[in-house]
């Protein structure tokens, strides 16, 4: 028997869109999967919508809880889980019906790799391709460009916790959990294909996200994660002292190359 892949769907506020996203799970490739739909204190019409998809397919599940956002909804669908592979979707965003088998491949195949994502297709009030790219340590130091819907070894969760819930504001849990993985035995793969479909409105919930209420969030990883930020920089540091003397090193032989030409230039002249 395959793996069971688990999706974590929280719902606040989604009545507009978690059909959408429900769609997809079923055109996926992959079969062996169930859905948490966690109804995280939702004020609309959200249980309505679930409840019709539980009576459709017994692989969705419904969870109802009190608002008490996007972190503890996802932690809390995960508890109940009972996949081998968790995959967090937003409930305004689709899945690529191709990336869930493509990743759970992947992740058989190799114990070492705890996550597999990939780029994003834009729709709604913007369209395009997000080219997330390859992993790169300090450039997710620096900012998290990795979204959370990725599909992710259980065990990372095991071993290293499920997201921080004690973050000032949630928006950035998926961030500083991906730094704790940095720091693991835990590696991850880039799969360079459109991996999920990236809803952009309006009323997303990172328009709500201000610029303190970022710098407050940034503050609280980066204290976190100190170490790993002082380590980052320190080998950074020594990585562009070993490039400049690269640079100076090409730099002296193309100039000895170029007064080497003009000297037997010069020799070449006097002797016509």
């Amino acid at each position: 028997m395959r793996a069971i892949l688990s999706i974590i769907v929280p719902c606040h506020k989604s009545e507009d869109t978690l059909e959408e996203t429900l769609y997809s799970v079923l055109e996926q490739e992959y079969q062996n999967w169930e859905v948490i739909i966690v109804n995280d204190g939702s004020p609309d019409n959200v249980e309505e919508i679930a409840l019709k998809w539980l009576s459709r397919d017994s692989r969705f599940k419904y969870l109802k809880k009190t608002n008490g956002g996007l972190g503890t909804a996802r932690n809390y669908g995960i508890q109940k889980s009972i996949g081998d592979y968790i995959l967090p979707l937003d409930s305004d965003n689709k899945i690529e019906k191709h990336f869930t088998e493509r990743a759970i491949n992947l992740l058989e195949n190799d114990k070492k790799i705890g996550v597999v994502y990939g780029d994003a297709m834009y729709f709604g009030e913007k369209e395009g391709t997000w080219k997330v790219g390859g992993f790169n340590k300090y450039k997710l130091l620096y900012s998290n460009y990795i979204d959370a819907c990725a599909v992710i070894r259980r065990t990372v969760f095991k071993d290293l916790g499920y997201y921080d819930d004690k973050i000032p504001f949630q928006g950035n849990e998926d961030w500083e959990f991906w730094l704790r993985i940095i720091s693991s035995k835990f590696t991850f793969f880039y799969l360079e294909k459109i991996t999920f479909y990236y809803r952009v409105t309006s009323t997303s919930m990172i328009r709500s996200f201000n610029q303190d209420m970022f710098d407050k969030n940034k503050a609280y990883i980066k204290n976190k994660h100190s170490t790993l930020y002082i380590d980052g920089l320190t080998e950074l540091y020594f990585e562009n002292e070993r490039y400049k003397s690269k640079i100076l090193k090409a730099s002296f032989y193309f100039r000895f190359k170029q007064l080497i030409k003009k000297l037997i230039k010069f020799v070449l002249d006097r002797v016509d």
